[in-house]
């Protein structure tokens, strides 16, 4: 078995579920007022925390050029009032920068080692899985919000090959 293969297959498949949620989302709700974690918000978290658990360590991150520190977390509510959202083609460009991290450092984890970051105390091999259980936990929430509020609907990916 191709392990490698097996996780760059779930991490494309998350992140393709996510690209569809972007492209999806009508104008209205992606900066909803309403949303104390307006969509475009969400889906820039879920992207920040794939690009970074994608490193080897914290220390080996190069954060996006648009990259934003006051963004990438969730749970303190709006973003900063002077500041503008990301526009859907912002975050579909993130969106490529993860999938080709997903390419290129895949295949190089050392899957038997730490996981790289202090706050994450297991292996690389389960920091892949909690990585793409974060990812998918986001986009299931960006996929309800589409159907409960625009009627909008987004499918299912089972694995993606490239």
């Amino acid at each position: 078995m191709d392990i490698y293969g097996v996780i760059q297959s779930q991490y494309q498949a998350a992140l393709e579920m996510l690209r569809q949620a972007i492209v999806a989302c009508p104008d209205p709700l992606w900066d909803a007022a309403e949303d104390q974690n307006r969509f475009w918000r969400v889906v820039y978290h879920a992207s920040f925390y794939t690009h970074l658990y994608l490193q080897p360590t914290m220390d080996d991150f190069t954060p996006w050029a648009k990259h934003k520190d006051e963004y990438a977390s969730l749970g303190s509510g709006q973003a900063p009032e002077a500041a503008a959202p990301f526009t859907k083609e912002d975050l579909l460009a993130y969106h490529e920068l993860c999938l080709e991290q997903v390419r290129s450092a895949v295949p190089g984890l050392d899957l038997d080692g730490e996981s790289g970051f202090h706050w994450l105390p297991f292996s690389k091999l389960e920091l892949q899985f909690y990585n793409i259980r974060h990812l998918q936990h986001h986009t299931g929430q960006l996929y309800e919000r589409l159907r409960t509020r625009a009627d909008v609907g987004a499918g299912w990916v089972s694995a993606r090959h490239e």
